[in-house]
């Protein structure tokens, strides 16, 4: 067996083992959203914060590879939002959940632990760097544009004024495990400061199953999505998501002169399926569910096969 292949079957078995222990009901829905709930408060950040602490970012520019990486999303998102308008006549607020859906990756539980498996610590170095904005700038991109819309399809303005939803989304992001791991994990780093061994040994204990876990939640968690409406729709977007993001962020790290690992661990991250974030933005903003919730499904159905095409892709490259 090939180490591409080989890869692929471990990440997308995980996942297809979480998911079948959940739909046959082994693990209930709640032993699945607690384990989801220790990825993201304890695990991931711990990881996170290991990752960055002991980091070493001699000779990675930030700037190119984010430039390199959100303007993948851009076109991706754009291109969503327009072809689910367009082509199946949707209000502006769903178009803007198409284009969450098309160019929200799941680098959390999926980009992580693939990027890892393949290239180690000096592909999660570059990973880290993206993740320490991804989530703020999707998740305030996402409110601004859905401000947008709800005026674009004439509803009237939400009783809370934009101050107090711009206060709540800074305290809710400052809140987030995730966030509280990268920031004190780059603490750490820039204050020089040693992990004693015992507390090292705990973050490495609990920082090593973050991966495989990671992935069997993202599993169970899928269980709970039908397929149901939309499907044609949804599948354009897991298009866009799996072929047309990565491409472009191939492209643009190209032209930016990325160092081959960067370079690759931002196209594989651009690969990864739809995040659950997707769904979660679309229930909140009440329109789409059924568009966001199917575009994860099949977009991670058909992960198995394009991520393998731009592991094979990335290594030719590189």
């Amino acid at each position: 067996m090939s180490d591409t292949v080989f890869i692929v079957l471990s990440i997308f078995g995980l996942i297809g083992i979480g998911y079948l222990a959940a739909r046959t009901r082994l693990l209930s829905q709640q032993t699945g959203d607690a384990l989801a709930d220790f990825v993201f408060t304890i695990a991931i950040p711990l990881l996170l914060f290991r990752t960055l602490a002991r980091a070493d970012f001699a000779g990675l520019d930030p700037w190119r590879l984010l430039s390199a990486y959100f303007a993948g999303v851009v076109f991706t998102w754009t291109a969503g939002h327009i072809l689910i308008r367009r082509l199946f006549g949707r209000d502006a607020r769903s178009g803007v959940v198409a284009g969450v859906s098309a160019g929200f990756a799941n680098t959390v539980l999926i980009g992580i632990p693939l990027v890892r498996a393949t290239y180690g610590e000096p592909g999660m170095v570059a990973v880290l760097l993206l993740v320490s904005v991804h989530l703020p700038v999707m998740m305030a991109a996402s409110l601004v544009l859905n401000a947008w819309a709800r005026r674009r399809d004439g509803l009237a303005d939400e009783s809370v004024g934009r101050v107090a939803m711009a206060r709540r989304f800074l305290l809710d992001l400052l809140r987030h495990p995730i966030i509280i791991g990268i920031l004190a994990g780059g603490a750490w780093h820039l204050l020089s400061l040693p992990i004693p061994a015992l507390a090292g040994r705990l973050v490495d204990s609990l920082a090593d199953v973050a991966g495989p876990l990671a992935l069997f939640a993202c599993g169970t968690g899928l269980a709970r999505y039908g397929i149901a409406r939309n499907i044609p729709a949804a599948a354009i977007l897991a298009g866009l998501k799996l072929l047309f993001m990565p491409a472009v962020v191939l492209v643009i790290a190209q032209f930016a002169g990325l160092s081959p690992v960067a370079g690759a661990a931002m196209v594989l991250v651009a690969a990864c399926p739809t995040g659950v974030n997707a769904f979660l933005i679309a229930n909140r903003f009440g329109t789409g569910e059924a568009l966001a919730s199917n575009a994860i499904l099949i977009s991670t159905a058909a992960g198995v096969a394009t991520v393998s095409f731009w592991l094979l892709v990335v290594e030719a490259v590189s």
